[in-house]
């Protein structure tokens, strides 16, 4: 179920159904070809005119072969109008291709069977760059409600490409996922080792079953030899407990630093009365934090460089 409230959801869909082609095209014109936008008006009016899937279909394909996959350049600006468009909506994490696929999505006739008969079968027969496209896309189409449970099996996928479009730079998951498929698909980023700090709201969503789930994988990894991504505390510190501290009391005698840092930045961040008594023994960390220098943020950034 949504946490928006009924006029939220009303108004979120209004914003999209009303401003965000517009908003998408601005995008598309500043990086691709007058030739590749006309062919994208020319195949909306088409469609929109005749009704057609099949139009639908095939626009929504060859669009690979008009538009690249080139980054967005997005400036400060325009990421600020993205915000104010849909809260959460990052474009700067999507594609040129990507992009002119939502916009395709958009216009296509909004009548809920109609559209869902057409979105449904392009979820069927999708290539990962579709999928991409289509997941991402999630926040800003309509009938958001109903996509849920699309939103929900795609988190199955073990493609990171399809996987990262839904839990990464997304605000769909922690607006709709109830909480057991919010903390498996957090799970599931920790084992596939994508970068947590690009999971939107995670801290809003953390729970004590999550706490224990992610205290569980440390400890599997720890009997198997294996290393613990840095960023997984993060979802300890609000419910950090006697357990929970022999955990980063393991994390903090480590002579790996960047695990340091991240037992560090969940002991700082929690109001459990012996996590500063352990942290004192550690000034340069906290010197760090304190000064900005260690975030979670850059906490996972370094862990995704150290696997490059």
């Amino acid at each position: 179920m949504s946490l928006f409230t009924g006029v939220e959801q009303a108004q979120l869909t209004m914003t999209q159904t009303e401003n965000f082609p517009a908003f998408l095209m601005t995008l598309l014109q500043q990086q691709a070809d007058e030739k590749s936008i006309a062919w994208l008006n020319q195949k909306v009016e088409k469609f929109k005119e005749s009704g057609s899937k099949t139009g639908f279909f095939l626009a929504f394909s060859q669009a690979s072969r008009h538009f690249s996959k080139d980054l967005l350049q997005i400036s400060e600006q325009k990421a600020q109008e993205a915000e104010k468009l849909s809260k959460g909506f990052e474009p700067s994490f999507w594609n040129v291709l990507q992009t002119a696929r939502t916009y395709l999505l958009l216009h296509y006739p909004q009548q809920k069977q109609v559209w869902f008969d057409a979105i449904n079968q392009l979820f069927e027969t999708a290539d990962m760059h579709e999928h991409q496209a289509l997941f991402a896309a999630l926040p800003i189409m309509p009938f958001q409600d109903d996509l849920l449970p699309r939103a929900i099996d795609g988190c199955r996928t073990n493609v990171a490409l399809i996987f990262d479009a839904i839990a990464l730079n997304n605000p769909y998951p922690s607006t709709y996922f109830p909480e057991a498929n919010w903390n498996q698909m957090v799970l599931k980023a920790v084992f596939m080792q994508r970068p947590l700090y690009r999971i939107q709201n995670q801290d809003s969503r953390r729970n004590p079953a999550l706490a224990e789930i992610a205290s569980d994988f440390a400890h599997e990894r720890w009997a198997a030899g294996r290393n613990v991504m840095p960023e997984l505390w993060r979802l300890v510190s609000p419910f950090l407990n006697d357990e929970f501290f022999k955990d980063l009391k393991k994390v903090m005698s480590s002579e790996d630093e960047l695990e340091k840092k991240g037992g560090a930045l969940a002991l700082y961040q929690s109001d459990f009365p012996p996590a500063k008594g352990l942290l004192a023994d550690f000034p340069n960390l906290i010197h760090g934090i304190e000064s900005k220098s260690i975030t979670w943020e850059s906490i996972g950034q370094e862990y995704q460089q150290t696997r490059l």
